[in-house]
């Protein structure tokens, strides 16, 4: 094996530690840990506290506030403490933690640190994604041949070492720099300076993986970017010698860890509680006949509220399956020369498929009135971006521009109903424009534009199979979700992360089409799925700042009274599912629909929602095991029905696919909590916006990764994430879930070191629920004496 491609694997073995992160304005959750997870959850913080600096448990605060909250059942924490060999009072072994903070004793202006100000200096100019004015020379020859051709005329580079002259191979750069050290610490060496500045390694690391325009415009590589950097650690007088102390588990973190399993324990039991008592009861009930409608909603936990409240309003049956639709494509809209990935990180898009209009007039309406728009958005940007145009623009607009300020300020609900009426005239391209579903035998990229018809009817088919359907109803709703939000750099973060942090709109509509297809339909019934002639399929969208629904489509005349009695009860379920999440945000809940309407126009606002904080549970199972209940909008619910599923494939494609995309963004909220300046990115009032690609905290430095502050605590002094690694619960045969772990040494390896639990409800063994005790093996999860807390039951007068 040459030296070359010896580098070449420790640079890949040494990247692993650092987890891809994506560019802000397509932000998806990932666990920050995600290199580690081939190992014990323990061992794993434990290392990464070595590497990264960050805590791996909450604070002995937040395990306060969740005891006086009764949050934790002091049996059960009694059992975990003693089983960690620790007894006493709580208080006390709690100070245990508190004690144990940790200092960081590097100089606040060493040599690394130079080394890093250089470094921020000009990755930001080099990975700009379109929003800097003057970018980094020489961007189209890569990140190292760019970084050759300035650092000559670079001040803060002192000239000395390698970097006097810097050879153009950058794995003769590495060799030179790393030559005094012992190979078998190679590795180690460049372990710590990727993980120096983890959120441009990250996002290093997630362009090469994407391998989309900005990268074959402006490559960058890990060894050009290690080059640089170790080049520059040579002329500072870095040493690169490694840490040999690993720290030990101590008290403190053994501690931790029984109150972190208590709090889990505490959860889980409720609700698996729950859940077996709901099974148990619906296996009694007999089935109900054809809904009104039917509306099928993202996984995501917000969804659980506005599911609620639309069942309570009518005859109405709602299904969880993951936001894209299960069509794994690249989207393009109609007013747009961009593509946007629209199916979770863990798979690659199959498709491209455009908007393309249907309806000239229309059309012909929508560009004149866009064009007006887009010049307002252009004025907006250039305002933003430059402040010398900002000031000059400000003076001569004199009083009005400060009325317009002060406006959006004071009165921005006001401001959203004007700007509402101004967009509602631009008609919207769902209104004149159809998703290109049929194959053009043409490739946009490296992808075919439409699908098969093949294709569409797998599209379909699995959709049915995962949920589990038998019945349909004459309207059945595919329903993405998406945020709406003002003055917002975390957007993405809260529109759909089963689309990679878009809009799920599209998704939506993209199935819908496909099912409307009366080939598709009659293939369907060839596969033993009864879509009655008189059922149509339409699309929507969910925005979860305000709890609309926007429906699109049209249905044939036999179908409008159907169609409206839909919208007016959305219309109500809105009311009662903005007064849910206004409640959840100290606001009034009689003012609900008012307050949502404010957070997503107020530019100052902080906090438009709350996103997926609060996730905690993952059920996979039919809704009649979560339908009376109020889970409080923290559980993921995948629709799943396993006596329709005798081989296990839909459960396989549930456990192996939305199981562990829900593991990542419940991981990414829970390392964001428990150490938000290493894992989080701190508050939004001190952001700062870099290249369009992610946010600072203050004037530079590393990217900042995570959530902000404002999406996990209602105040400094009061949490609102409570951070717990997720608790699935799945309905089915536990040999049936056996047989599948066993299949997927991956998953099985996530649940036994402890990334996750699982639990099973067993509905052909009198419904008794087993937890998974690792290496295939279940314990009754029963056992307990203490009345686990469960979750509040809906009265019955909502149902």
């Amino acid at each position: 094996m040459s030296t070359d491609t010896t580098i070449h694997d420790r640079i890949e073995t040494a990247a692993t530690s650092v987890n891809a992160s994506w560019p802000i304005h397509s932000f998806v959750t990932a666990n920050p840990l995600g290199g580690f997870e081939d190992r014990p959850f323990d061992e794993a913080v434990r290392q990464a506290a070595d590497l990264l600096g960050g805590r791996g448990y909450p604070s002995a605060e937040t395990f306060r506030t969740a005891l006086e909250r009764d949050q934790i059942d002091s049996g059960i924490l009694a059992e975990e403490l003693a089983e960690a060999g620790y007894e006493g009072d709580p208080e006390t072994l709690l100070e245990r933690v508190a004690d144990d903070t940790g200092t960081d004793e590097r100089s606040p202006d060493g040599p690394r640190d130079r080394v890093d100000r250089v470094l921020t200096k000009w990755l930001p100019a080099f990975l700009d994604e379109g929003s800097a004015h003057w970018s980094m020379p020489g961007r189209d020859a890569g990140f190292y041949a760019a970084f050759r051709g300035v650092v000559d005329y670079d001040g803060d580079v002192p000239a000395e070492g390698v970097v006097t002259d810097l050879p153009e191979d950058p794995v003769e750069t590495i060799e030179t720099v790393l030559a005094p050290y012992p190979e078998r610490q190679w590795v180690p060496i460049i372990e710590a300076e990727f993980a120096a500045l983890p959120g441009w390694t990250g996002l290093i690391k997630q362009r090469i993986d994407d391998g989309g325009e900005w990268q074959s415009a402006f490559p960058v590589s890990l060894d050009g970017y290690l080059a640089a950097r170790l080049a520059l650690c040579d002329a500072s007088g870095v040493d690169l010698e490694p840490a040999t102390d690993t720290a030990e588990s101590g008290p403190a973190d053994e501690v931790a860890g029984a109150f972190l399993r208590a709090w889990e324990a505490t959860y889980r039991d409720g609700l698996v509680e729950a859940v077996a008592e709901e099974s148990e009861s619906a296996a009694a009930a007999e089935s109900a006949g054809r809904p009104d409608a039917q509306l099928v909603f993202c996984i995501d936990t917000r969804s659980e509220v506005i599911r609620r409240s639309i069942e309570s309003v009518g005859d109405y049956e709602t299904h969880g399956y993951a936001g894209f639709f299960g069509v794994p494509m690249e989207y393009r809209r109609y007013d747009s020369d961009v593509w946007v990935t629209a199916c979770p990180p863990i798979l690659d898009a199959n498709h491209r498929i455009p908007d393309f209009p249907t309806d000239t007039d229309t059309q012909a309406d929508h560009d004149r009135w866009w064009t007006v728009h887009e010049a307002a958005e252009e004025l907006v940007d250039s305002l933003e971006a430059n402040a010398a145009t900002a000031y000059g623009f400000v003076e001569s607009a004199g009083s009005g521009y400060g009325l317009a300020l002060a406006a959006r300020t004071l009165v921005p609900g006001r401001v959203h109903d004007v700007l509402d009426a101004v967009v509602g005239s631009v008609p919207d391209e769902s209104e004149f424009c159809d998703p290109l579903i049929h194959h053009q035998h043409t490739y946009s990229g490296d992808l075919p534009v439409g699908l098969t018809d093949e294709e569409k009817v797998e599209y379909a088919a699995t959709a049915f199979d995962l949920m589990g359907w038998e019945t349909f109803g004459r309207l059945v709703v595919f329903t993405g979700h998406a945020s709406e939000t003002t003055n917002n750099p975390f957007g993405a973060s809260l529109d759909c992360g089963a689309c990679a942090g878009n809009p799920g709109g599209p998704s939506a509509r993209v199935l819908a089409a496909i099912c409307n297809d009366e080939d598709v339909k009659a293939a369907l019934r060839d596969r033993g799925f009864d879509v009655p002639d008189d059922t149509v399929f339409l699309a929507g969208e969910h925005n979860t700042t305000t709890d609309e629904v926007e429906l699109y489509g049209d249905v044939p005349e036999s179908h409008a009274a159907d169609l409206d009695r839909l919208r007016t009860d959305l219309a109500a379920a809105r009311e009662t599912a903005a007064a849910e999440r206004a409640e959840s945000m100290d606001a009034d809940a009689a003012t609900g629909v008012e307050e949502t309407h404010r957070r997503a126009a107020d530019w100052a606002e902080t906090r438009p929602e709350w996103g997926l904080a609060g996730n905690a549970g993952f059920v996979v199972g039919p809704r009649d095991l979560t339908s009376d209940l109020d889970l409080g909008g923290r559980a993921f619910l995948h629709s799943y029905d396993w006596s329709t599923d005798p081989d296990g494939d839909a459960l396989e494609a549930i456990l192996t696919g939305p199981m562990v995309v829900t593991q990542w963004i419940n991981s990414q909220y829970y390392f964001s909590t428990v150490d938000n300046a290493v894992y989080g990115s701190g508050s939004k009032v001190t952001h700062n916006p870099v290249g369009n690609i992610g946010v600072y905290q203050g004037n530079g430095g590393d990217l900042m990764t995570g959530l902000p502050l404002q999406s996990l605590v209602a105040a400094d002094d009061e949490p609102h994430h409570q951070p717990l690694r997720l608790s699935t619960v799945v309905h089915a045969p536990v040999d049936r879930v056996t047989e599948l772990l066993a299949d997927h040494g991956e998953l099985a390896q996530l649940l036994d070191n402890g990334w996750l639990s699982l639990t099973v409800v067993d509905p052909t063994a009198d419904h008794r629920a087993f937890h998974y005790d690792g290496d295939l093996e279940w314990d009754s999860a029963s056992e307990r004496d203490e009345t686990p807390l469960e979750p509040t039951r809906r009265a019955v007068a909502d149902d």
